[in-house]
């Protein structure tokens, strides 16, 4: 029989993710005025007993839900379709009526998006936005003396909070996994080129990279690019300066950094009674342990590095050399340095200062059937070789302390002493390999050229890192441009004058400094002869407005309680601070040290007693009074008060 009806099933989604099918009823040849209104339809699953309920007579019934159902079979299928409701469709129209009604056009939308991306963020965050005042005048009322910090300039805080922070840029200037990103080259570019220029580097000796997001991060690059796990390294105990992500182990063995977790390490330390080096013994561990890294550089080490004496170390155990100058990055760019001019002394002028060792120099000479002069210099060489310090002859006075000059490998933070951004820099040598340097990585003799440079670049990226941050990058390209600039090396020279200055203030007022002073721009105040640990002190202090850092002191147990504080001056010479301000900053940590003994005294060492007796001792409010009409004295870089 020839059927007249046309079937045509329309799939569409509906609200609740089940199949809704639309019947399309027409008989052919009808008249086009009177066609016949599609039925739509929701395809379910067969019916089963559990549809049905029974009556109080126990015979089944339909639920209400399901009279508008009904069972088709075709093609030996059982189909079960339904019906909507009239009041289902009117429920629909009004949702859709509502929606419509509440709607936004398309300017009332554009106006929401651009109200909210350009609210300042007293308005977006106002909450947020009175913490970070009170952080703005807690910097401004105190005195910042921990050796880590300082203040950045306006232009670094501008790029650090620009537009930059937008774009996602993983991989290398032109490799990079997103497009877009020509200028993000040209600013990371830039930056690289500074970086080498700060510190005086030939590009086709030295590569860098700008992107970790910080020194640790930086470290553990080095040590992924060019070790397996379970390697070798070696650096400066923590307790005895040194920093934590150069391998650390507690007194009890436990793990405390990813340098200690994923790879093995042994420390050298200083030498208790004087608090340097002690640089026989590291050789003497170095060629037991081989490290294949051996690492220089630390957090809380007053002195200068005898670098040439550690080269001629690595060279030996066949280790790459590694320095971590965060510290001293901004000495090091400036050149403010230690120097002994072996070639400027004027030798008779020197051996006119002892008659006595005139003569038995004499005596030596004669015997020797060598020139006068010649003896003294090699007294000087002998006396700079006991305390790892070595002037090539004929090099350069101004780079006799220099990492560059002898290491294999630098790294870096870019916030302390350099005045940049929050980060991190690796410096690697590139090129044609000295023929007197050791057996790197067991390289052996088969090549005599560098290949940290992959290396380190496969892993910052994609090994450890994501997308580098491309506003920090463009404020470090700001901080290294002025890094090379002559008032950046007046700076860097105050900050070193400052640093002597307070070590003699606070060594005229009886205290104790490890190694009897500094070298660099921080300083070591070892409290336990007053009795003090570095925790109570610091609280004192902040207390005060005046923030210190609490750390190990040599020969300690471990870092649990330190006894002793370090000081650093770069911040508060950013500020304008001169040698005559510290003398009486140098007061003010005294009397913060009477106040603490005199707490301890009366209260006892426990740390809730300690506490509780500071609250109620007028000295602090009287010391934190005197601390900030000094402080707000001076200016503060990047930002108004």
């Amino acid at each position: 029989m020839d059927s007249k009806l046309n079937l045509g099933f329309h799939r569409t989604q509906i609200a609740d993710d089940s199949i809704s099918l639309q019947l399309d009823s027409s008989l052919r040849d009808l008249p086009t005025a009177n066609p016949v209104s599609p039925v739509p339809l929701q395809l379910l699953e067969p019916l089963t007993e559990s549809h049905y309920c029974n009556n109080q007579n126990g015979e089944k019934e339909e639920d209400d839900d399901d009279k508008d159902v009904e069972e088709f079979r075709i093609l030996g299928h059982s189909l079960c379709f339904k019906r909507r409701r009239e009041s289902d469709s009117l429920t629909s129209n009004k949702r859709e009526a509502s929606s419509s009604s509440n709607g936004l056009d398309v300017e009332e939308r554009r106006s929401l998006v651009k109200t909210w991306g350009n609210q300042p963020l007293s308005a977006a965050d106002s909450e947020i936005f009175e913490i970070m005042e009170k952080e703005k005048e807690r910097q401004f009322k105190g005195i910042e003396l921990i050796a880590s910090e300082n203040f950045v300039c306006r232009a670094v805080m501008e790029a650090l909070g620009s537009h930059l922070t937008n774009k996602y840029s993983e991989g290398m200037p032109a490799a990079r996994y997103y497009g877009g990103n020509q200028y993000i080259d040209e600013i990371e570019l830039l930056c690289c080129k500074r970086a080498l220029e700060a510190f005086g580097l030939d590009s086709e000796s030295w590569g860098v990279n700008v992107q970790p997001y910080s020194c640790t991060s930086a470290n553990f690059a080095v040590y992924t690019g060019l070790l397996l796990p379970g390697d070798r390294i070696m650096g400066l105990d923590t307790p005895s300066g040194g920093n934590t992500s150069h391998g650390y182990y507690t007194p009890h063995g436990r793990k405390v950094s990813g340098a200690s977790i994923f790879f093995e390490s042994l420390p050298y330390k200083v030498n208790p009674q004087t608090g340097y080096i002690d640089f026989d013994k590291l050789e003497e561990r170095a060629l037991d342990f081989r490290p294949k890294i051996l690492i220089c550089g630390g957090s809380s080490y007053p002195r200068e590095w005898g670098y040439a004496r550690l080269r001629h170390i690595a060279d030996k155990c066949g280790a790459v050399l590694m320095c971590d100058m965060a510290q001293i990055s901004g000495l090091v760019a400036a050149k403010v340095h230690i120097t002994i001019l072996l070639f400027c002394l004027s030798i008779p002028a020197l051996m006119d200062l002892n008659p006595s060792l005139n003569r038995a120099l004499a005596v030596l000479a004669q015997n020797q059937k060598i020139g006068l002069e010649l003896i003294v210099v090699i007294l000087l060489c002998k006396f700079c070789h006991l305390y790892g310090v070595f002037v090539p002859w004929g090099h350069d006075n101004k780079e006799c302390l220099n990492p560059f000059v002898y290491c294999d490998i630098v790294t870096s933070t870019t916030h302390k002493s350099l005045r940049g951004p929050r980060g991190g820099i690796i410096f690697y040598r590139k090129g044609t390999k000295p023929r007197k340097r050791g057996i790197h990585l067991g390289q052996g003799d088969e090549s005599d050229q560098y290949d940290f440079e992959e290396k380190i670049n496969f892993a910052v990226f994609p090994s450890l890192q994501g997308g580098p941050h491309n506003n920090h990058i463009a404020a470090l390209a700001i901080a290294f441009k002025q890094v090379a600039t002559p008032e950046y090396k007046a700076y860097m020279q105050q900050v070193k004058k400052n640093a002597q200055y307070l070590a003699a203030a606070l060594l005229r007022r009886k205290c104790r400094l490890v190694t009897g002073g500094t070298d660099n721009h921080l300083l070591l105040w070892d409290l336990r002869p007053l009795g003090l640990t570095g925790k109570a002190y610091e609280k004192v202090c902040e207390l005060c407005h005046i923030t210190v850092n609490k750390i190990a002191i040599f020969g300690e147990n471990g870092t649990i309680t330190p006894g002793g504080v370090r000081i650093g001056t770069p911040a508060m010479t950013s500020r304008g601070c001169l040698e005559s301000d510290f003398e009486t900053i140098a007061d003010f940590l005294l009397k913060a040290a009477h106040i603490a003994c005199m707490v301890l005294r009366e209260h006892g060492k426990l740390q809730k007693a300690f506490m509780n007796g500071l609250q109620t001792k007028k000295e602090i409010l009287e010391l934190q009074k005197q601390v900030e009409n000094f402080a707000t004295q001076f200016a503060m870089p990047g930002f108004d008060m």
